[in-house]
């Protein structure tokens, strides 16, 4: 009896083959689609990989063409450059002997700039290292308990 049961459950072969087939077919359509994402992914990373690089050689030659124009600056600002300009404009070199000094009254001159603070505004030397941090921790709590009682209501007698 009890074999009649589980053939009269049992179900037909060819739906059997279809669910497997089902399972399958879901298998590998959850793979194909991890594929597929994974790839868009890895496709994305190649891309902005290839446009860093990309920024990076601009960056470098930028910073070389930044170096050339510096140096070419430093070439047109030199001494020699300058003295052989200032000649072809027609400017002399002046000597001690041809100089001529204005004085111009009222202007004291240049001023120097203080390297150092007056002595008087200096203020007094304030320690480095707080005395609540060289306090030991027993130090704190007994601190803390006498606050709290010296803080507490005192009840007093009648």
């Amino acid at each position: 009896m009890s074999e009649r049961w589980i053939n009269a459950y049992r179900q037909a072969p060819w739906r059997t083959q279809l669910q497997w087939i089902g399972i399958f077919l879901l298998a590998l359509i959850g793979v194909i689609l991890t594929a597929g994402l994974y790839l868009n992914i890895t496709a994305q990373a190649a891309a902005a990989g290839v446009e860093i690089q990309i920024m990076e050689d601009e960056r470098e030659t930028l910073q070389r063409q930044i170096s050339d124009q510096r140096t070419r600056l430093a070439h047109l600002t030199s001494a020699a450059v300058m003295e052989k300009r200032a000649l072809e404009l027609g400017y002399e070199r002046a000597d001690v002997e041809n100089a001529v000094y204005v004085v111009v009254p009222g202007y004291t001159g240049r001023q120097l700039a203080p390297l150092a603070l007056p002595a008087n505004s200096i203020n007094q030397e304030q320690p480095l290292v707080l005395p609540a941090y060289r306090q030991s921790l027993w130090e704190w709590l007994f601190q803390a308990t006498l606050r709290l009682q010296n803080n507490r209501p005192q009840r007093g007698l009648p």
